[in-house]
C-alpha cells in the first residue's frame, strides 16, 4: 500500500483529485474569514469556558485549554490573521498542488486544533484525507506545481548528494 500511494500513477490521480477537493473546501473556509471578517474570540472563550470532557466529567485537554487561555487569547487578533490566512494557504496549496506536504502539514494542525477545542463538524474526515496525502508524500503533488517546485529545491538544496 505504501508503495502503491508514493509510486503509482493511478493513485497520483485519485490522490490528485483528494488534494483538490480538500483544497477547495479550505480555499473556501479560507477566503471567507479573509475578505468578509473573522473573529476567533467568542470560540476561544468558549472551547475555554466548556472543555472536552471525558465520561467521567474530567477535562480532557488541560495543557491546550491553559494554551487557549494563557496564549491564544491574549494574543487573538494575530490568531485570527494566522488561522484566516492559514486556512487560505492551505487550500491554495492543495488546489495547485503547490509544496502539498507541508499545506496538508499545517491544515492537519489546524483540524486537530479545532478537535482539541471540542469541534467536531468534518475535521475527523478532513483528518483522514490529509493523512493519506501526507503519508504519500511527493506524488500527492505531483500533478501540480509541485513536479517543478521540488526538482528545483532538490537540486538548489545545500544537502549532500546522497540525501536528495
Amino acid at each position: 500500500m505504501s508503495y502503491w500511494l508514493r509510486h503509482n500513477v493511478i493513485s497520483r490521480w485519485l490522490l490528485t483529485v483528494c488534494r483538490v477537493i480538500l483544497g477547495y473546501y479550505w480555499l473556501i473556509d479560507g477566503y471567507d474569514k479573509v475578505f468578509k471578517g473573522f473573529d476567533a474570540k467568542g470560540f476561544i472563550m468558549g472551547a475555554i469556558a466548556k472543555p472536552v470532557l471525558s465520561p467521567e466529567g474530567k477535562v480532557q485537554y488541560g495543557a491546550y485549554g491553559n494554551f487557549l487561555k494563557h496564549f491564544v487569547l491574549p494574543n487573538v487578533n494575530t490568531f485570527n490573521f494566522l488561522v484566516s490566512w492559514g486556512e487560505l494557504l492551505v487550500g491554495l496549496g492543495l488546489v495547485v498542488g503547490a509544496f502539498t506536504t507541508a499545506a496538508v502539514f499545517f491544515g492537519l494542525l489546524m483540524n486537530f486544533s479545532y478537535l482539541l477545542a471540542g469541534t467536531v463538524s468534518i475535521n475527523p474526515i478532513y483528518i483522514i484525507v490529509e493523512f493519506i496525502i501526507l503519508f504519500a508524500g511527493y506524488n500527492a503533488g505531483r500533478i501540480g506545481l509541485d513536479h517543478w517546485i521540488i526538482p528545483w529545491i532538490r537540486k538548489h538544496s545545500f544537502l549532500p548528494n546522497e540525501t536528495r
